[in-house]
């Protein structure tokens, strides 16, 4: 009879795994391929060969670019080597990218950026905070943005118990930021069975010197966070749902869920055209190209723009679709005065005059 019992329940949790899997395959998208979006006047940006996974653009036109992640699951052309922040003046005729030197102190060996967001205070020093996940935890790095130098000096590392796993960040103030946590568990095996059974315990976190809280929870994988230009509204995409949360913030640093715009595709990081106030999704149109990389099938790229998202009606359009014939894997879209920059999780960068 025992025995009976326990091979009933053996097959009922593999009934249950197996209806987890088939529906874990339709919610990344795994039978779907791109038509192609590409405007004319787009080319590779050289020197980023491996990921710009996140991009922030200041009024200037400076961009601070983060690669080299290293991150479980996904593909990295250089698992040796330290990663990197790079520095794209936009107001060049011909743009290039330099890498940024960091300050002595600081551990640039096991430097591994993720989500990054400027902070400019009333004297106007910039702020670069940097998502880092040195020998795979979690930390939040400040720099100071030195201009004239091109470099990053090391101000300070922020830890704390529930700054886990985090993925994007936006910073708030001085040391003030919200951050997202796009997986609960640490470990690799037990983060796919968390996607697998969609558990929904990932959260965004807010950050101060006096409070640290959790102001929003219940997502499947929280991942690229930003701000509206009123300071009134966060924008939050949770990946493995394909959509994404308009949040209100409130005085005392909470969220409320205002709503849902789904999108269709995977969405990682979020940014906002300071002209129009449009959200700019980077997109994954098939995430089991990206899980299973085959340089005979790459992940392709999609860049999404959404106006008028407090509205009862967002307008959705596509900015950039590729199969991965040129550009693998985007994470990232950001635009400053008709410019738009493509980011990728490992592969490279895309430079498009609209």
């Amino acid at each position: 009879m025992g025995k009976l019992v326990a091979l009933t329940l053996l097959g009922a949790g593999l009934a249950l795994i197996g209806e987890r899997l088939m529906t874990l395959r339709e919610r990344i998208n795994a039978y779907r391929e791109v038509e192609p979006v590409e405007p004319q006047n787009c080319h590779l940006i050289e020197g980023l060969e491996n990921g710009s996974e996140d991009i922030d653009i200041l009024p200037t036109g400076l961009a601070f670019i983060s690669s080299g992640l290293k991150y479980p699951g996904m593909p990295n052309f250089a698992p040796d080597e330290p990663g990197q922040i790079f520095l794209m003046d936009l107001n060049e005729q011909n743009p290039r990218v330099q890498a940024l030197n960091i300050s002595d102190g600081f551990d640039k060996a096991s430097f591994n950026p993720h989500g990054i967001s400027t902070f400019i205070d009333k004297d106007q020093i910039v702020y670069l905070y940097v998502v880092n996940h040195p020998h795979m935890e979690s930390t939040v790095e400040i720099f100071k943005f030195e201009e004239q130098q091109r470099s990053l000096v090391h101000l300070k590392t922020i830890k704390h118990e529930l700054l886990k796993s985090v993925n994007d960040i936006v910073v708030l103030g001085a040391e003030q930021f919200y951050a997202t946590r796009d997986h609960y568990f640490t470990n690799f095996f037990l983060a796919l069975l968390e996607m697998v059974m969609d558990l929904r315990w990932t959260y965004i976190l807010f950050y101060s010197p006096r409070e640290v809280k959790v102001v929003a929870k219940g997502f499947s994988s929280a991942n690229g966070i930003t701000i509206s230009p009123d300071k009134k509204y966060i924008y939050v995409a949770d990946v493995l749902d394909k959509n994404i949360h308009v949040m209100k913030k409130h005085d005392n640093w909470d969220l409320t869920q205002l709503k849902v715009i789904q999108l269709g595709t995977l969405v990682d990081n979020l940014t906002v055209d300071p002209d129009t106030g449009d959200i700019l999704a980077g997109c994954h149109p098939n995430a089991i190209k990206l899980l299973m990389y085959n340089t005979e099938d790459p992940p392709g790229s999609e860049v999404l723009r959404i106006q008028n998202a407090l509205s009862e009606k967002p307008r959705i359009s596509t900015e950039y679709a590729n199969n991965g014939s040129m550009l693998q894997g985007s994470s990232v879209a950001s635009v400053y005065q008709g410019k738009l920059l493509i980011g990728t999780v490992f592969h490279k960068a895309l430079y498009c005059v609209l």
